[in-house]
């Protein structure tokens, strides 16, 4: 099958959520703050920097979830595909943003992306995702901080906060994975469980939390069972 249709049939698995991706989305969203580029230009650029970022991040993941699929660990492909709906998520922000500031995303072309063997994909997303959590967003927070538009802030500091969440997931999927690749993926693979994504922010959980979400005070009603990709199954063959 070519990347390109199971990438649509992810599309379409993820658009189901919640009766329609695009639905959930426009539901949860808040209002972008009013603003320009003239009045943000720093702000401006980075929410046009972790824009496409995110987008590509969403393209990124929903490929290591194919890859993980063709190789037979259907839970790992899951997480991958829960971690592309949240990326999802962090670009509807942005672009929320963007379009407060009467800016137009331009399209994102270049997905620069090389896609491995799991092994090595879960490896290169621990990697990415500590980079973003350790330098990256502390750097762009200081950045657009001396401009104080808060609605900026808050969701740069929210999708700070899920990235730090999905280091925790992949870290648990990838450790001893170099040494021990054969029982680690084994044992994985033994403990299905569920992905839950808060559509507001795209804090990314197993567990729906009881009252709120963790990250942006959302009530937990924010949160919707991401499904499995397709081709998902823990039937052995």
């Amino acid at each position: 099958m070519k990347r390109r249709t199971v990438l649509g049939g992810l599309a379409l698995a993820i658009a189901s959520v919640g009766g329609g991706m695009a639905v959930v989305l426009n539901r949860f969203a808040k209002a972008a703050p009013s603003g320009s580029p003239a009045k943000y230009p720093v702000t401006t650029a980075a929410m046009q920097e972790r824009y496409v970022d995110e987008v590509r991040a969403f393209h990124k993941y929903s490929a290591y979830s194919h890859q993980a699929i063709e190789e037979g660990y259907p839970n790992i492909a899951y997480l991958f595909t829960s971690l592309a709906v949240s990326e999802s998520v962090h670009a509807r922000n942005f672009k929320d943003l963007l379009h407060g500031f009467g800016v137009q995303p331009g399209p994102v072309t270049d997905m620069g992306m090389r896609v491995s063997k799991t092994k090595n994909n879960l490896k290169e997303a621990t990697t990415v995702e500590a980079d973003e959590i350790n330098h990256k967003y502390p750097a762009i927070v200081k950045e657009i901080s001396a401009e104080n538009n808060q609605k900026a802030i808050e969701v740069t500091t929210w999708a700070w906060k899920a990235e730090e969440q999905h280091r925790k997931l992949i870290v648990q999927m990838q450790e001893n994975v170099v040494k021990w690749w054969g029982i680690v993926s084994s044992r994985i693979e033994e403990k299905p469980v569920n992905y839950y994504v808060c559509q507001v922010c795209g804090s990314t959980l197993i567990k729906v939390p009881k009252d709120k979400c963790p990250i942006c005070d959302s009530p937990a009603s924010s949160y919707k069972e991401i499904p499995p990709p397709p081709g998902y199954t823990t039937e052995k063959k």
